[in-house]
């Protein structure tokens, strides 16, 4: 190998690595506390049949698939608002399991978008109601989260084990 491209090459490594060891840890233990929480909820979406997407616990909530349409579409705008767009979902228009869970996956696209883009835990969003980006995603893993718990119930109530209680 020529001499000057080994040289780009060390160079390329060595911001690489700069950039990893000057990553946030604040970000880094968000992110992965975004990461399980996406994982869990998309199981958890995957794991309902899909008969019961129209399931409601009780008369007065909204059916499953109406609680993870509205993350997928509460997640879209929250995310894409990191990445500076203002998304408007559809999910909550739809009442298929196939068509929900793409949407959901299609938020957590954005989202993964939105993280990866974060590098200083203060830099701040636009628009209408500025926040710092860290601030928005972390409020959005919190809702997911906060949600997964009122869908882990439909599962139980359908009989099924979360995902998060797997293996126990």
């Amino acid at each position: 190998m020529n001499r000057s491209f080994m040289m780009m090459l060390a160079s390329a490594a060595a911001a690489v690595s700069l950039e990893a060891q000057t990553a946030n840890p604040l970000v880094t233990e968000l992110k992965q506390a975004y990461t399980n929480t996406k994982t869990k909820f998309t199981k958890l979406a995957e794991k309902m049949p899909d008969e019961a997407y129209s399931f409601k616990a009780t008369p007065e909530v909204r059916p499953f698939g109406a609680n993870i349409a509205h993350i997928a579409d509460s997640a879209l705008r929250a995310c894409s608002g990191v990445n500076g767009e203002q998304k408007t979902g559809t999910a909550g228009t739809k009442t298929a399991k196939a068509d929900i869970v793409a949407a959901l996956k299609e938020a957590f696209a954005e989202c993964d978008k939105a993280w990866d883009s974060v590098r200083d835990p203060l830099e701040m969003t636009t628009g209408a109601r500025p926040r710092t980006k860290l601030g928005a995603l972390a409020g959005n893993t919190a809702h997911t989260e906060e949600e997964y718990g009122y869908n882990a119930v439909y599962l139980r109530l359908k009989g099924i084990v979360p995902p998060s209680s797997e293996g126990r």
